[in-house]
C-alpha cells in the first residue's frame, strides 16, 4: 500500500468526479483509476461502486475514508516539520474576484513565483458564488473572495477589506447637492450582479435606509460599470481608489450626502478537509499581498 494510492482514493472520494480528482493530483484519469484499482486489489474489496453513472463510495469505502484522511494529514504535518522552507511544485488553481484581479493579484502571483518557482499557477476570475461552487467541487485549490463563506465544507480566513465610494457623472454636478439615499426611488442604480460579494454590503445599506431604486441594472464588468456611471446612465459605487482617480480626472463626483457603505471583508477560502502545505503557505502570501488601493489599471 502506497501513499499515492491513499491520496488517489481520498481525492476521488472527495471531488465531484475522477476527472476533477485527477486534475488536483496533476495526473491522468487512467493513472488515478489504476492507483485506486491497485488499492482495491490489495484490500481485496471494492472502494467504489462503478455500476452507477458516476463512481460512488461503497459502504466499505465510506468506512475507510476517515482513516485515509488521517494518514494524509499526518504526512502533511511530517512534511511541515521536516522541511520548514519547502519549495512547492506542481499545479495550483485558484480563483479571485474581478476587483482583486485589477489590483493586487499581479503582486501576489509575482511573490508566489519568487518563493515557489516550480509551482505552476492558474487563475480563474469570476463572481464569488461561482468560485465557491468550483472550490466545493474540488476544481480549485482555494479562492480569495468576499467572505466568510456560509458553506459548511469551506473554511474562511479574513485577510483584508475593500472600501467603496458612491459616485455619479460629473455632468450631473448641479444635481449632487439634492441627492440623498431616498433619491434612489427615482434613479437607476448600476452594480455588479447578484453573485458578487458587493451584494452583501449593498443589501445592508438599502435595508438600513429603507429605499428601493426605481431601476436596478446589473453589469458583470467593473470597467463597463464605471463607464455607465460616467455617461450619466445611472448612479453607483466603485472601489475607493478607482473612484478617487475618476474624481480627480473630472469624470465623476462623489455623492456627499450618501452615507458610506461598510467595508467589504475578503477571505482566503479553502476546503476544510484540505490540510496541504500549499494552502498554508499561499494563504500567508495572500495576506502579505492584499492591497485594494494599489491598482494596476487606473491612475
Amino acid at each position: 500500500m502506497t501513499f499515492k494510492q491513499l491520496e488517489a482514493f481520498y481525492w476521488a472520494a472527495s471531488c465531484n468526479n475522477f476527472s476533477v480528482a485527477a486534475t488536483r493530483l496533476n495526473i491522468s484519469v487512467s493513472s488515478l483509476s489504476k492507483r485506486i484499482s491497485e488499492l482495491e486489489g490489495l484490500l481485496n474489496a471494492e472502494l467504489f461502486s462503478r455500476s452507477a453513472r458516476h463512481a460512488v463510495l461503497t459502504p466499505f469505502g465510506k468506512e475507510l475514508l476517515p482513516y485515509a484522511l488521517n494518514v494524509l494529514r499526518s504526512a502533511d504535518q511530517f512534511q511541515q516539520q521536516a522541511t520548514k522552507a519547502i519549495t512547492l511544485s506542481g499545479r495550483c488553481r485558484f480563483g479571485v474576484g474581478e476587483l482583486t484581479s485589477l489590483t493586487w493579484l499581479p503582486k501576489m502571483i509575482a511573490r508566489i513565483q519568487q518563493r515557489h518557482p516550480d509551482l505552476r499557477v492558474e487563475t480563474t476570475v469570476a463572481v464569488g458564488q461561482q468560485l465557491e461552487e468550483e472550490l466545493e467541487a474540488g476544481e480549485l485549490d482555494f479562492a480569495i473572495i468576499a467572505g466568510p463563506s456560509t458553506r459548511s465544507v469551506i473554511a474562511s480566513y479574513i485577510i483584508g477589506e475593500a472600501n467603496f465610494e458612491w459616485v455619479m457623472a460629473a455632468t450631473r454636478k448641479d444635481q449632487e447637492s439634492e441627492m440623498r439615499p431616498e433619491s434612489l426611488v427615482s434613479e437607476r442604480l448600476v452594480t455588479l450582479p447578484r453573485g458578487a460579494g458587493t451584494v452583501r454590503i449593498l443589501d445592508d445599506w438599502l435595508t438600513q435606509y429603507q429605499v428601493t431604486p426605481a431601476q436596478h441594472l446589473f453589469c458583470e464588468n467593473l470597467g463597463a460599470l464605471a463607464g455607465m456611471i460616467q455617461q450619466g446612465l445611472a448612479v453607483g459605487f466603485l472601489p475607493s481608489a478607482w473612484a478617487e482617480s475618476l474624481i480627480r480626472r473630472g469624470d465623476l463626483i462623489r455623492l456627499q450626502h450618501f452615507p458610506k457603505l461598510r467595508p467589504l471583508s475578503y477571505a482566503f477560502q479553502w476546503r476544510r478537509d484540505d490540510s496541504r502545505l500549499l494552502i498554508q503557505q499561499l494563504r500567508t502570501i495572500a495576506q502579505d499581498s492584499i492591497h485594494f488601493d494599489q491598482s494596476v489599471c487606473w491612475g
